[in-house]
């Protein structure tokens, strides 16, 4: 038996990956792969835009509602999760599509990359610098330690800004340093971005925060703050969900924490597409193109 491909489909937020992996997985004899971190999460559905089960045309999704928010997850982990999936798919003959907004997770599980240690001292005072001063003051440390970390870092993610300021007092090095290379784990790994123009892109961004605060995300946050949302050291750090226990706790209007996680998603998006931009090992497709699943099944080595 031909070990299928792994085909990891990247691009930024609202830009079009979901019906595109379908399509693919589809077309392939595949199952999705999520490589979301949030989507991960039991519950955190309206506002991670996780495809509910009957909009999945029948195709397996893996790696989907796995913890509870009060669970921590680190990106060492999930590679973990995500390659004995993937081998277990390709041992039956079923091409992984692997799918997500976090490109950390993806290159994580695409290519080369060991984690540096930890350091328990280390990670001790630093989170408890965390809780003192806030994310914004660590985050602007990182910015003079390790310029290219603090781009890629969101400011409110002060978990991933403690682990690179660790990493960079334990070794000495900048975090940046220490990110995946540019090698596939394994040779026949092929990744498919989806292309957007930026104002359109934005357009489609506020469309569907519009959306998630119609479709009752406010509720699904105040009930997930009844389970523990507030404890969770990953799930309470999301973007969206941020913003929304602000406004439950008084600290912002509807309209200010439907506004905000606009523009944090939008800064996301940037994010997103620096990881990328960089990378030719990428094939682009329109989003809107008519033929973009033939093109990108062309990159993929499949010829119908």
């Amino acid at each position: 038996m031909t070990v299928p491909p792994i085909v990891a489909l990247v691009g930024p937020t609202a830009a079009g990956k979901t019906a595109l992996s379908l399509d693919l997985a589809e077309r392939l004899g595949g199952e999705i792969v999520n490589t979301d971190a949030m989507q991960i999460y039991r519950g955190m559905d309206i506002g991670t835009a996780k495809l509910p089960p009957a909009e999945r045309r029948g195709i397996p999704h893996h790696l989907l509602d796995l913890l509870d928010v009060t669970e921590p997850a680190t990106v060492a982990e999930f590679q973990g999760w995500a390659r004995a999936k993937i081998a277990e798919l390709r041992a039956r003959g079923a091409t992984p599509v692997l799918v997500g907004g976090s490109a950390l997770y993806t290159r994580a599980i695409v290519d080369r990359f060991d984690f540096p240690g930890t350091d328990q001292e280390v990670r001790a005072r630093l989170e408890a610098e965390l809780a003192e001063v806030g994310s914004a003051v660590l985050h602007r440390r990182l910015a003079e330690l390790d310029p290219v970390s603090a781009e890629r870092i969101e400011v409110e993610n002060g978990r991933r800004v403690v682990r690179a300021l660790e990493v960079i007092e334990i070794t000495g090095m900048p975090f940046s340093a220490r990110l995946p290379e540019q090698v596939y784990a394994d040779p026949r790994t092929v990744q498919v971005g989806i292309s957007i123009d930026r104002d359109l892109l934005e357009s489609r961004i506020a469309q569907r925060v519009d959306e998630m605060f119609e479709a009752g995300f406010v509720d699904e946050v105040r009930r997930l703050l009844d389970v523990g949302l507030a404890d969770g050291r990953t799930a309470g750090r999301a973007i969206g969900y941020q913003q929304v226990m602000a406004h439950l706790a008084g600290e912002l209007t509807l309209d200010e924490a439907r506004e905000r996680t606009v523009i944090a998603t939008r800064r996301f998006a940037r994010r997103q597409l620096a990881w990328w931009r960089n990378d030719p090992r990428i094939t682009w497709v329109r989003h809107d193109d008519p033929d973009r699943v033939e093109h990108a099944l062309a990159a993929i080595g499949v010829v119908e």
